[in-house]
């Protein structure tokens, strides 16, 4: 992912999916997250959903750029690499971002042993991703354009010509115009703003 500007992520949670394992049941799910907020709120559903259930293994990762990459593995009380890692494993294998899979176990009474236990939590995640639906998305650098009322036509042809994608727009004597643009377009499209006269552009939120 580090040198595109295209992304691989889910947009809805998966359908829930089931792998057993010597009566043990493994429940995957894949989740679309982007804070630690939405993590919490997707495990304490699940934990709710249920509740008597032995473990709620997980990982996640956010972040659309190798740099910016944060993820977590949590074996929640299994063997050490034996759920969390296994899972996250399957994000890598997916190359998929801003996800959370979570695996629930019950447990059937018989021990699986550390390299039972991996093959089900590995295979729980991959069977989760498997059911989600897969999307690819542009990383987008949004900028925002300021200019007087009179200068109106000649920005709004660059972004005709340029195929630009407005966000959102106040035209009034002063105007502001919100535009997206891909990661790899954004430097030549910052440098015709910029090279307007009497015109301003800023990356949004600097």
């Amino acid at each position: 992912m580090e040198n595109s500007d295209i992304y691989k992520t889910i947009t809805k949670a998966s359908p829930e999916v089931l792998f057993k394992d010597r009566n043990s049941k493994f429940y995957g799910y894949a989740f679309p997250v982007t804070t630690e907020d939405d993590v919490k709120d997707h495990l304490n559903a699940l934990k709710k959903n249920h509740h008597q259930a032995r473990h709620w293994c997980y990982a996640y990762q956010f972040g659309m750029q190798e740099k910016d990459i944060v993820f977590r593995a949590n074996d929640d009380g299994e063997p050490n690499n034996s759920a969390g890692m296994p899972i996250y494993g399957q994000i890598q294998s997916f190359e998929v971002t801003n996800i959370l899979i979570v695996v629930v176990r019950y447990f059937g009474g018989t021990k699986l042993g550390v390299g039972g236990l991996i093959n089900a939590y590995k295979t729980g995640a991959q069977l989760a991703l498997e059911a989600a639906t897969i999307v690819s998305k542009t990383i987008n650098i949004e900028y925002t354009i300021s200019f007087d009322y009179k200068n109106m036509n000649k920005v709004m042809r660059i972004i005709k010509e340029k195929h630009l994608n407005v966000i959102n727009q106040t035209l009034e004597l002063s105007c502001k115009i919100i535009i997206s643009v891909r990661l790899k377009d954004a430097p030549s499209i910052f440098e015709i703003f910029d090279n307007l006269y009497e015109v301003n552009i800023k990356k949004l939120n600097d």
